[in-house]
């Protein structure tokens, strides 16, 4: 065999598996590195929001915090950093998951985490920054992995979408559950 034909895609005849540079970033930008992990890669990316979450909280409040003294200028403050991120890993992870997927020549591939980080992210907006507590994180965490896995109205439908968006639609919905979910809880704990 020759390395001319080594290199062929054994999926579809006469495609070469040469990888440019923007397939590598889309594989690192969809993977964060754990989707290549052999179990529970999904748990394992929604680890990764939760680590992007604190990371950003503990910048984003140590600097708000030092402009102002209001906590709710501060909490309003890392609330716009967090959407913006969420907004950024949405639109990148569509474009990344999109990649990855033709270079899988499969549907929605499993080692796409890009998806997960983006749900954790939304589902963490919820999490009140005032709140020096670690249960609702956890919460927030319990509650995307069940609504992601579960996949209630309309989240399976939306997963049926083309390349990336569909990739991406079932997790912001799953995301979105989950912080109404912590949202409920933290509030009826709040008034109890």
């Amino acid at each position: 065999m020759s390395s001319k034909e080594s290199k062929r895609n054994p999926v579809e005849p006469g495609l070469a598996l040469s990888r440019t540079g923007s397939d590598y970033l889309a594989l690192g930008l969809a993977t964060f590195g754990v989707g290549y992990l052999p179990l529970a890669p999904g748990t394992f990316g929604s680890l990764v929001g939760v680590g992007l979450y604190l990371l950003l909280r503990i910048i984003s409040v140590s600097r708000l915090g030092g402009l102002t003294d209001n906590v709710l200028t501060t909490a309003y403050g890392f609330l716009i950093v967090q959407l913006a991120w969420i907004v950024c890993v949405t639109f990148v992870g569509i474009w990344a998951a999109s990649r990855v997927e033709q270079l899988a020549a499969r549907k929605d591939p499993g080692k796409v985490v890009v998806d997960e980080v983006a749900g954790q992210l939304i589902a963490l907006t919820a999490v009140p920054v005032a709140l020096a507590s670690w249960w609702p994180i956890i919460l927030a965490f319990l509650l995307f992995r069940f609504f992601d896995i579960v996949k209630p109205y309309p989240a399976r439908r939306l997963e049926s979408l083309e390349g990336g968006l569909g990739i991406m639609a079932d997790d912001v919905v799953a995301g979105i559950y989950a912080a109404i979910g912590v949202a409920l809880v933290v509030t009826i704990r709040w008034l109890i």
